[in-house]
């Protein structure tokens, strides 16, 4: 399998066998569109990385760093080969081989903050309220969050410290914009009034 980015550049190759699902390319091509004017210089965390195509495409478009986390070792090393195909010198990119809510927890500890974020887990998994949930220890604070999941799948409106701002659909497959909720979410104490 192979992913074009652009007719300039090669292909990114993908092996078969590592059950990767790349992001179709009208969704990288919408999603980057969408933060266009945030891209340059930012930094791109890619959670679910794959074959690492959304943070490819965020290289190709200016983006400062990428950070990718991904569970498998053979997509990492896909990973740190194609990014390193694309990135200029002046850009920075890392892939972790990391379960994916270890590695935001891992980044937290290093007091890591993310501009941008896209999440794309595998859709029948159960990885996205929980990682949904825990984004926010490493989001600066007009951080965005795309998370890419079937039309099918409905995300709540609010997860932990995020809200939906947007839902768009190509296809088969939905993306779910999120950022910082305005309203800090704690819980009422017992005894304590309104």
């Amino acid at each position: 399998m192979a992913i074009r980015l652009r007719r300039d550049r090669p292909a990114l190759r993908v092996p078969e066998g590592l059950g990767i699902r790349p992001t179709p390319s009208k969704v990288r091509a919408a999603v980057t569109n969408i933060w266009q004017w945030q891209i340059p210089g930012a930094s791109w965390l890619d959670l679910c990385t794959g074959a690492g195509a959304m943070g490819a495409e965020a290289l190709l478009r200016g983006v400062g760093r990428v950070v990718g986390i991904e569970v498998s070792a053979a997509a990492c090393r896909l990973i740190h080969q194609h990014w390193g195909a694309i990135a200029s010198p002046d850009q920075q990119f890392a892939a972790l081989r990391l379960e994916v809510r270890q590695g935001i927890r891992w980044l937290h500890q290093r007091q890591e903050v993310f501009d941008l974020v896209y999440f794309d887990p595998p859709y029948d998994s159960d990885l996205y309220e929980p990682v949904l949930a825990l984004l926010p220890l490493v989001l600066a604070p007009t951080a965005q969050v795309a998370v890419e999941h079937n039309k099918q799948r409905t995300l709540p409106e609010v997860i932990g410290g995020l809200r939906l701002g947007d839902r768009r659909i190509y296809g088969q497959t939905a993306v779910s914009f999120f950022e910082l909720s305005d309203e800090p979410e704690f819980e009422q104490l017992p005894g304590q009034q309104d």
